[in-house]
């Protein structure tokens, strides 16, 4: 494996946006499934105000690919959900308290 495998172009993740219809064939979750989950509060579109287009970011597609997984190994929705905040809570608790122990190193 090379640098070249590790590396990961974050600048494009920040910047990728996709339809409704490309997620649901990217993913293989329908798109009323999706409609449903965004309903429940499970993820959320960037959709304008007033505007019918729904469009997800990179962290909406992973929490809806999760869910997916979940679902797959028997969880409910709301368990998967659930799970889900519970994990990115930590994710993000964690790297605060790296971010603060890296600034108060320098």
């Amino acid at each position: 494996m090379t640098n070249e495998d590790l590396s990961f172009d974050f600048d494009f993740l920040d910047k990728l946006i996709v339809g409704i219809g490309e997620v649901s064939q990217i993913t293989g979750i329908p798109t009323r499934q999706i409609r449903y989950w965004e309903d429940k509060g499970i993820i959320s579109s960037l959709t304008e105000e007033g505007g019918k287009n729904r469009r997800y970011d990179y962290k909406n597609i992973k929490k809806m690919l999760l869910v997916k997984e979940l679902l797959d190994e028997g969880y409910t929705l709301d368990a998967s959900a659930e799970k889900i905040k519970n994990r990115l809570g930590m994710i993000e608790q964690t790297l605060s308290r790296l971010k603060n122990t890296t600034t108060k190193k320098r």
